[in-house]
């Protein structure tokens, strides 16, 4: 991980005053970003997010899901994780503390709202920063990889419904219209479009040449990240200097949901019998977020004023530091994760023949 990537949250704390102070200064600038729209698409944001998102989806291999039955157990772990438990997960806490516990302390009109920014964020798993983490805990590359291109594969096709089911259960009327087109916007098109470029490098310069652009472009993915959120709290300025304590209440159930999570991905791993090389990776996808599709699908879905945009704005805020956290706790219980009495017999005969 680079010093850049590290210190992300400072850099998202940073654009946080910028975008407050320049909505004040600047009012005029951020209204005309904000009517620059075509069918409900803002297109400079539509921009940013494609400069996100790409470089990070020319990372996958899509060759790579004939490895998925290499680690068929951390591969259903993970799926069951992400896809079954995960989204309904978020949905329950975000009832639980936006809509019930800390109901006093938030903006009434924007419970519902906060409650959908919760539920996009939780439904849609992480893609290219899962490499970093899998790195730092020296995670079979393979398996990440694959269990990474499979997610993108189910994401074309599961997020809408996922999302609808739970906006609908949450009570709120789910414009199918505008998600139908975010999905095909954030997800279907960069997919598309990364894997054709990812084929064109990789035929002309091969991978030195893919590594070699994907080191140009990641600053670039997490500059545009960056624009995209003073962006974001250039609109939501007023909103969270008359609410100061709104970002930290909305860090809580994302807080509760990562080690959640992470913690039953681990322990599913264990009882399964798998390595910790693929354990520990597949806790960290179980447990990130893909916060960009999120903030993208929360703007054209609700909009820049949205407490929807601002709830997936907090799952940037606290990505990484939560995340190295669990790449911390992975690691130090490794020689605990070894040590099994009981259902340890197939990791340690896999073991042996490795």
């Amino acid at each position: 991980m680079s010093t850049f990537e590290r210190n992300l949250t400072v850099w998202v704390a940073l654009c946080i005053l910028a975008g407050i102070g320049l909505g004040h200064v600047l009012p005029g600038f951020f209204h005309a970003i904000g009517s620059a729209e075509v069918a409900r698409v803002n297109l400079p944001v539509a921009i940013l997010i494609w400069l996100m998102i790409v470089p990070m989806l020319l990372r996958v291999d899509f060759g790579s899901l004939a490895e998925v039955g290499r680690h068929w157990r951390g591969i259903g772990v993970t799926l069951f994780v992400n896809w079954a438990v995960k989204p309904f997960s978020m949905a329950v806490l975000g009832w639980l503390f936006v809509g019930h516990l800390f109901r006093p302390l938030l903006p009434a009109d924007q419970i519902d709202s906060y409650i959908a920014g919760l539920i996009l964020l939780a439904a849609a798993p992480c893609t290219a920063m899962v490499f970093v983490w899998s790195n730092l805990i020296r995670g079979e590359p393979n398996f990440t990889l694959s269990q990474v291109a499979l997610n993108d594969t189910i994401m074309v096709v599961a997020f809408a419904p996922i999302v609808g089911l739970l906006l609908g259960i949450s009570a709120i009327t789910v414009p199918w219209d505008t998600l139908l087109l975010s999905v095909a916007l954030y997800i279907v098109i960069p997919v598309v479009a990364a894997q054709i470029l990812r084929r064109a490098l990789l035929a002309s310069g091969g991978e030195d040449g893919l590594r070699r652009l994907l080191a140009k472009l990641g600053p670039l993915s997490l500059g545009a990240l960056l624009a995209t959120l003073v962006l974001l709290f250039g609109f939501q300025g007023e909103q969270i200097l008359a609410q100061p304590l709104v970002i930290g209440l909305l860090a809580v159930p994302i807080l509760v949901q990562v080690y959640l999570n992470a913690g039953l991905a681990y322990l599913l791993n264990r009882f399964a019998g798998e390595q910790h090389c693929v354990a520990g990776p597949s806790a960290l996808i179980g447990a990130s977020n893909f916060f960009e599709l999120a903030v993208a699908a929360a703007i054209s879905l609700f909009g820049f004023h949205s407490g929807a945009a601002l709830a997936t704005v907090v799952g940037v805020l606290i990505e990484v530091p939560v995340m190295l956290t669990v790449v911390r706790i992975v690691n130090r219980t490794k020689g605990w994760y070894e040590r099994r009495p009981t259902g340890g017999i197939a990791l340690r005969s896999e073991t042996r023949r490795l």
